[in-house]
């Protein structure tokens, strides 16, 4: 199989920068909701060990990384912001451009400082102009070293999980707080978009391109047979991802959401960016799983085909190179994640679509949200207590990808033909 796309990796500041930083994250720790009970202060320590994480990732030949920023850690508390922590991150994107790495920068990544949060964080339309000024902030100080952004990071996982599911912070279970985060989150975007557009061609940056990571899946019905089952998908498919998606990229608002400011329809994407991980299979207004189909270990459904139906629903959208900004599994033994990689990859060379890159979640293994550090998706093992990092077998497999462009028969061998999924 060739590899038509560039493979990279991605990652996120609060699960893998430790520190003491006062944000959601840290508040959730303090009040019991992580799962194995561990402290997003540790991590993988890449806030004292960066260089070698990057050395170990140019080793392995990756030269896209898909990186975030901790809005708590540059602006601890409003409108002040921290030296030490811009030059930190100066630092890494330097050293990152050195190795011939091309960066994609994160500018918010499920996490909001404690200060933004007290204040309502994105349940007000007045905190829309605050997190703009984060915006405006990011690209005077590292526009220098960076020309693409990622806006926003699935604001519907980050809208469901935290103001419906009420698993991550701030925990609450409201419908209608949902809606609004997410209609609050799309108008951020489209005004990011236009933001840092305007600014950087005001310092005269070129090649600028700017998106937002959209968390899709396929939404499929029990019983096609039923009725009801074929309305459920179709309507929880909609409330979850399409009107959110129609909303970020074409500035269309339609029912649940709401539009916040003088927002008009246009193209608000320069590229096409797909966080895909399962598929869904519903016979009510609820999330559904399979489960007479394979099961990575959290529970989630394995169906490769999904990564192209929904990079293709995305392009019949708008018409942009896709960015695959995640794609992985919760494999914590590392004994079916080569056959996963090369079924996603598989699907999307075989899709006729102009995928241009791949950004495999994560890097390392890391500090997975609510669940901790007991779920692993990482081409690198951590051990937490030591700190230490060993490429695992899917990371050399990866490796030897990248290096030869395509799947050789001996890499399909060692690598895949062993490998089966979980039932």
């Amino acid at each position: 199989m060739k590899i038509r796309m560039l493979l990279g990796a991605a990652s996120a500041a609060t699960q893998i920068e430790g520190g003491g930083f006062k944000h959601t994250w840290s508040g959730w720790y303090d009040k019991g909701r992580i799962k194995d009970g561990s402290n997003p202060a540790r991590a993988n320590d890449h806030l004292n060990r960066w260089k070698e994480d990057i050395d170990l990732m140019s080793e392995m030949g990756i030269r896209i990384y898909r990186l975030g920023i901790e809005w708590a850690r540059l602006e601890p508390n409003k409108g002040h912001y921290d030296a030490a922590a811009l030059q930190w991150y100066r630092s890494l994107l330097e050293y990152i451009r050195s190795k011939s790495m091309f960066p994609l920068l994160t500018i918010h990544h499920f996490t909001n400082p404690l200060w933004f949060e007290e204040a309502g964080g994105f349940l007000k339309p007045s905190n829309i102009p605050v997190y703009l000024g984060f915006v405006d902030y990011v690209i005077r100080n590292l526009g220098d070293l960076v020309d693409e952004y990622i806006t926003i990071n699935e604001p519907n996982v980050f809208a469901v999980m935290g103001y419906n599911a009420g698993v991550f912070p701030p925990g609450l279970k409201s419908v209608p707080a949902a809606i609004r985060v997410m209609s609050i989150m799309a108008s951020c975007h489209i005004q990011a978009y236009i933001l840092i557009h305007k600014l950087r061609r005001e310092l005269g940056y070129a090649n600028t391109k700017v998106g937002f990571a959209h968390h899709a899946r396929v939404f499929t019905p029990e019983n096609k047979k039923n009725p009801w089952h074929n309305i459920c998908a179709k309507l929880v498919s909609h409330m979850f991802q399409d009107a959110l998606v129609r909303a970020c990229i074409l500035g269309r608002f339609i029912f649940p959401l709401r539009k916040y400011g003088k927002i008009r329809r246009g193209e608000y994407a320069d590229f096409l960016g797909l966080n895909y991980y399962t598929r869904s299979t519903v016979s009510s207004l609820a999330d559904g799983v399979n489960k007479n189909a394979p099961h990575n270990d959290l529970g989630w459904e394995i169906f490769p085909p999904g990564i192209a139906q929904c990079a293709a629903a995305l392009y019949k959208l708008l018409e942009r190179p896709v960015y695959i900004t995640e794609n992985g599994t919760c494999d914590n033994n590392d004994v079916f994640r080569c056959r996963y990689i090369y079924d996603h990859l598989k699907a999307l060379s075989e899709s006729g679509l102009p995928v241009e890159r791949y950004y495999h979640w994560c890097f390392t293994d890391n500090f997975e949200w609510c669940e901790g550090e007991n779920a692993r998706f990482g081409l690198v093992h951590v051990d937490f207590e030591t700190q230490k990092r060993t490429i695992k077998n899917s990371g050399h497999f990866y490796n030897a990808m990248i290096k030869n462009k395509c799947v050789t028969e001996d890499d399909y061998r060692k690598y895949v033909e062993p490998q089966e999924y979980k039932v």
